[in-house]
């Protein structure tokens, strides 16, 4: 074996190379980028079983629809912000962030209003952080005190990558002149998520925090002046107790860890309705109603303020939802600064170093074996590869790639098996060229697959056996030269074959004009009669297709090609199947008293005036395995030659969608008619026959080839018991006395 290995690792040392250095490659294209962006988003979906609470000092309130349709009936006013900050401040919350841009200035009181409660707040404690964002138009900004807002000062490297514009919308000068504000910037990925923001942006000259960047420094009481920024490492923020780290990319930009959204499960933030923070705080502490809900405890809390409603939402998709409020993609990014919850991507040589040692060690261990193991080792790898990956981000937030991987682990196994099947199809075809002149294409496969020279033996079976045979073919070989009736049967068997090797039946021989066909064996099949009246069905259909045809051919053919009929006969039952014959030469076959009665149901089709006839055993089995869609006409009970227990037999009429409303009716009056001929009632046995026949879909005389038909053939019993009644015991069986 470890000659072997080394043999196929010589051979193929150049296969993972190639194929992950391709797939590297198709990696940084945008399709596949999104299609990894979306495996990431599943394993996110996938770890919110799993992960803890989100940090308990960050609380979500929304301004949504309920909030809007109950302030449409006050006057649109920013006083009621201003209450907001004023009671946030009352319940002792620590930041109250606003991720709203309240830039122009209304008339009004409402914006001094707005402006001297939030000031009352931030006197009391309470820090209020507002949201701003960059412009790429001017915007005009009216003069005002500049507040406590300061730019990042201590800043290395490369200015040029950090994101920005020239221009900004900023909260109205009153607002500014009293509490901080951050770029609230959000740009979104090809597919339209918030995966990446920017913590520093450019406003004009100057280089800002971004809001939730600013909401930190707020909450830890950290100066912008102290701030220290390293593009391409981190943000560190010095406090008495420790300096924060908060990782960046070259540009300035931070890779959320989204965990949190209104999923509702037990991981998701706190989060209150706006109205019902101001009703409930103002009821219980500035009104003190007897009886008031105590407002939820927000001591020390973090508050994000977004907005929600329908129309003029602030909303989208996220990694957890198809449209959820943009604020709480602050409050993941809070959630991971406050928790140190950062997500880091695996470097890309340790990803793809080990999709090449997963490649070598498939080509080591599994080239040479067989193509189910090989198969079976390559779904393995990319499972084992799949879980590592899930594994990583659920517990460590650690970002593997999957996609480029993958593919280029996909790419080394399937030429790998792609050339084992070579191989192995080369085996193939030397035993297919020496018997698949002699034998039928699934006995081959089963001889390949097996591995095991044909032996002699046999075994017992549940099976449909089916014959078929051409209705007066002697009269063919009259009229036909031996060339054009070997060019007319060839045609006739190439299209009954294909059919029923399509519905998988296993040809058993050709006897003169009969073919005889086995289903269920030596493949086994649940559905094997299901498929057989299926495949009987459709050579008639292919029958009538071929009539048309000859008769279309003219003079090439005489009449009596033009009208072929064929008669096939099915029955369900176990029989015995196996190879069969000389230790020097044996067929697969089948033998057995079923067998018998299958063949006893092609003959005995003529004396019922019918076509395709099977067995009662053949329509239970069909039925059973979805053969509801099959139409069957029962035709009574006969004994057959060689047998003394009588069989209930069947027309195989058609598929219910094909069979036409009138054939229904045909049906139904032979049902009828069949019952009063049971019960002995002659008169009204004829009258209902009488009826049928009218409708009957083959009918003598006007249809070539038809020669009689079920409810002719009762109408003949019916006149011959009326004339001669038959005996006392009579149980309707009929007597069949010829094979």
């Amino acid at each position: 074996m470890a000659l072997t290995a080394g043999n196929t690792l010589r051979k193929t040392w150049w296969l993972p190379l190639l194929c992950c250095g391709l797939a590297l490659w198709l990696a940084r294209t945008g399709t596949l980028q999104l299609a990894e962006v979306r495996t990431l988003d599943w394993r996110t979906k996938y770890r919110t079983f799993f992960q803890p609470p989100p940090d308990p000092r960050i609380v979500i309130a929304l301004f949504e629809d309920s909030t809007e349709a109950h302030m449409a009936l006050w006057p649109v006013d920013r006083a009621f912000h201003g209450k907001l900050n004023q009671f946030l401040a009352l319940e002792k919350a620590a930041v109250v962030t606003w991720d709203v841009i309240l830039d122009a200035s209304r008339a009004g009181g409402g914006d001094a209003a707005m402006a001297r409660d939030t000031h009352a707040a931030i006197q009391s404690g309470t820090q209020v952080v507002l949201a701003a964002s960059t412009s790429r138009t001017r915007v005009d900004l009216p003069a005002g005190a500049p507040g406590p807002t300061e730019p990042l000062t201590h800043i290395e490297g490369d200015l040029q990558n950090i994101h920005g514009a020239d221009f900004a919308l900023l909260p109205f000068p009153e607002l500014r002149a009293v509490s901080w504000w951050g770029a609230a910037d959000a740009p979104r990925g090809a597919d339209g998520i918030i995966r990446e923001l920017p913590l520093i942006v450019r406003m004009g000259e100057k280089y800002y925090p971004a809001l939730t960047l600013q909401t930190l420094l707020a909450y830890l009481h950290v100066p912008a002046a102290q701030v220290q920024i390293k593009l391409g490492d981190a943000i560190y923020l010095p406090t008495k107790t420790r300096t924060w780290r908060i990782p960046i990319d070259r540009h300035g930009w931070f890779l959320v860890n989204y965990r949190y959204d209104q999923t509702g499960v037990r991981t998701d933030f706190p989060t209150y309705i706006y109205l019902e923070l101001l009703v409930k705080i103002n009821d219980y502490r500035m009104e003190q109603r007897p009886g008031a809900t105590p407002p939820p405890d927000l001591a020390g809390k973090i508050i994000l303020v977004g907005q929600t409603v329908t129309g003029k939402a602030d909303a989208g998709p996220t990694p957890l939802g198809a449209f959820s409020p943009l604020v709480l993609v602050h409050a993941n990014i809070l959630n991971n600064l406050l928790a140190d919850d950062y997500a880091r991507r695996v470097p890309d040589v340790l990803a793809w170093g080990l999709v090449l040692l997963l490649s070598y060690g498939a080509i080591a261990w599994l080239a040479h074996r067989s193509v189910i193991i090989l198969c079976g080792g390559a779904v393995l790898g990319v499972v084992g590869y799949a879980a590592l990956a899930t594994w990583l981000w659920t517990y460590g937030s650690w970002w593997l790639p999957v996609v480029g991987p993958l593919l280029g682990y996909t790419g080394v196994q399937f030429i790998i098996i792609a050339r084992r099947i070579r191989v192995e199809q080369q085996a193939r075809q030397e035993i297919k060229v020496m018997f698949g002149s002699y034998v039928s294409p699934q006995l081959v496969d089963r001889l390949v697959k097996s591995g095991q020279p044909p032996q002699l033996g046999g075994h017992e079976e549940e099976i449909t056996a089916y014959f078929s045979d051409i209705q007066g073919f002697s009269g063919f070989s009259e009229v036909l030269p031996p060339a054009r009736l070997v060019e007319l049967m060839n045609e006739y068997f190439t299209a009954c074959t294909e059919i029923v090797q399509e519905e998988g039946g296993t040809l058993n021989q050709y006897a003169g004009d009969a073919i005889v066909v086995m289903f269920g064996a030596p493949v086994p099949f649940p559905d094997h009669a299901s498929r057989a009246c299926r495949a009987a069905l459709r050579v008639q259909l292919k029958l009538d297709e071929l009539r048309s045809k000859w008769r279309a051919e003219g003079a090439k053919w005489p009449p009596v090609v033009g009208v072929m009929q064929s008669r096939i006969g099915l029955n369900t039952g176990r029989c015995v199947v196996g190879n069969m014959g000389s230790r020097m030469r044996f067929n697969y076959t089948m033998m057995g008293d079923n067998v018998n009665l299958a063949a006893r149901m092609e003959s005995g089709a003529k004396h019922w005036g019918v076509y395709t006839m099977c067995s009662e055993a053949t329509r239970l089995a069909c039925e059973q395995h979805g053969g509801d869609r099959i139409v069957f006409r029962p035709l009574g009970r006969i004994v057959v030659k060689g047998r003394t227990q009588p069989v209930p037999i069947h027309e195989i009429v058609g598929l219910k969608e094909n069979v036409r409303a009138e054939v229904h009716e045909c049906l139904g009056l032979f049902a009828q008619g069949l019952a009063r001929y049971y019960a002995r009632d002659w008169t009204a046995a004829r009258e209902l026959f009488t009826r049928s026949a009218a409708l009957e879909p083959a009918m003598p005389r006007r249809d070539p080839g038809i020669i009689s038909n079920p409810s002719l053939v009762y109408l003949g019993l019916v006149d011959e018991y009326s004339r001669q009644p038959p005996p006392a015991d009579w149980n309707g069986v009929y007597q069949m006395k010829e094979k």
